[in-house]
């Protein structure tokens, strides 16, 4: 019934795996995204009324992926060794970029951390700019990629 799903157990039901009997190890994952917003030239020039949006925007980066399993619910609580957050303004083709790295020495993966950070960070950017740019879209979020565990390293 599960057709492969490891969320899904043989009834159909949602289920958080069970990752007790898998190895510790050192995990990475690296997410991407993009704000798409008319604000580039005001984010740079610190013009946002609301404040820095690229500060603001790391460090709703960084809480968010400490809080992923508070969000997504069969997400592991896990412990985060370390998140990295960048974010940049690309006037020339009014895009801000995203992107987190989330790594861990644990029994599952960081890649809906990850995801999380980058997420919440745009999430960041459009509410401290929609009054400059109430037209601002988010795309491209994705995983890039990750290393470590049983499945090994992957990237895009």
């Amino acid at each position: 019934m599960s057709d492969g799903l490891t969320h899904i157990d043989e009834r159909g039901q949602a289920r958080m795996v069970d990752v007790a009997e898998k190895d510790v190890t050192v995990r990475t994952a690296v997410a991407v995204g993009e704000v798409h917003t008319h604000a580039t030239a005001a984010i740079r020039e610190g013009a946002v009324a609301k404040g820095d949006v690229l500060a603001t925007a790391r460090i709703a980066g960084i809480m968010a992926a400490k809080r992923t399993s508070d969000l997504v619910p069969m997400c592991h609580p896990i412990a985060i060794h370390g998140v990295v957050v960048e974010v940049a303004a690309d006037e020339a083709e009014d895009i801000v970029r995203v992107r987190a790295q989330v790594r861990t020495a644990d029994r599952t993966g960081v890649e809906m951390e990850a995801l999380t950070a980058v997420t919440v960070a745009c999430l960041t950017i459009v509410d401290m700019t929609k009054a400059v740019d109430p037209a601002a879209t988010i795309t491209g979020v994705a995983v890039v990629e990750k290393t470590g565990g049983r499945s090994g390293d992957w990237s895009r």
